[in-house]
């Protein structure tokens, strides 16, 4: 427990260091329960890159039974303060207001961190993130799977999706299921704003969210299986893409299950 802790105190102190982008290995069973954390940021706001450094670390280091997936959600609010942020958009807003309504938060705010969908907190807290995340791990993981299919060199790829049995589920609830698209290796030069002067780097930037459908609690070994087609705009560098899949449940907004995987070059 200490060891975590001051590896939590670590990664806060050293977040005013530049991001380094990075690409994550492909999916693999590592016997670590995955943790979706979503960061709601702005290349506007001056606190936000040392909770976006904080996020990577937490992507990259082993943590005690944790496989974190960061989607790193830029909010467009920010916008109006002298700098547009060029991966900024009303759909991250509008789902960090979601979760605002949810979790009985005044109004919406960066940096946020909200793990599984369950816990919020200021996103460079390396404390909260800890509790947060140990929390996450003792709950029960709904399984995922993900094959990458026909692909088309230009703008699209397929997708084999697969849920196992639904776990840790709310009765009444409806279980989503959703397809993300991540980009590492992006940055800014900002001119204008709180960041004027600085390069930020990101990584794990969310590109694209869609439902692509409802996984079903009726006790089967596969609540959801579909092929998904996911199209990537012609600004997108493909080599540093990612798709991650989740089940959410669509009212208590807790986060069932989650996986994350490399789209082949």
């Amino acid at each position: 427990m200490k060891a975590l802790l001051g590896m939590f105190a670590l990664i806060a102190v050293c977040g005013v260091c530049a991001l380094e982008a990075k690409g994550q290995a492909p999916s693999v069973d590592t016997g670590r329960k995955p943790v979706l954390v979503e960061l709601f940021t702005a290349e506007g706001c001056s606190t936000c890159p040392p909770a976006e450094a904080m996020a990577l670390k937490m992507e990259q280091q082993v943590l005690p039974g944790a496989d974190v997936i960061v989607l790193e959600e830029h909010v467009d609010y920010w916008n109006q303060y002298g700098w547009i942020d060029p991966f900024s958009s009303g759909e991250w807003t509008e789902r960090q207001r979601d979760y605002v309504s949810k979790l009985a938060d005044k109004s919406p705010y960066t940096p946020e961190m909200v793990v599984d969908g369950q816990t919020q907190f200021v996103g460079n807290n390396g404390r909260e993130a800890q509790q947060a995340i140990e929390k996450a791990v003792r709950e029960p993981e709904t399984n995922i799977t993900v094959a990458e299919g026909k692909q088309d060199p230009k703008d699209s790829a397929d997708f084999e999706v697969s849920v196992g049995e639904l776990e840790g589920n709310t009765s009444g609830d409806t279980a989503e299921v959703w397809l993300a698209v991540t980009e590492d290796g992006l940055h800014s030069s900002v001119t204008r704003g709180e960041n004027a002067g600085h390069v930020l780097n990101h990584a794990a930037v969310l590109r694209s969210l869609h439902k692509i459908g409802v996984a079903q609690a009726k006790g089967d070994k596969t609540s959801f299986a579909a092929d998904a087609r996911v199209k990537f705009k012609s600004d997108w560098k493909r080599e540093n893409l990612r798709v991650v899949v989740f089940v959410q449940e669509k009212k208590s907004r807790k986060i069932l299950g989650a996986i994350s995987t490399k789209v082949a070059g």
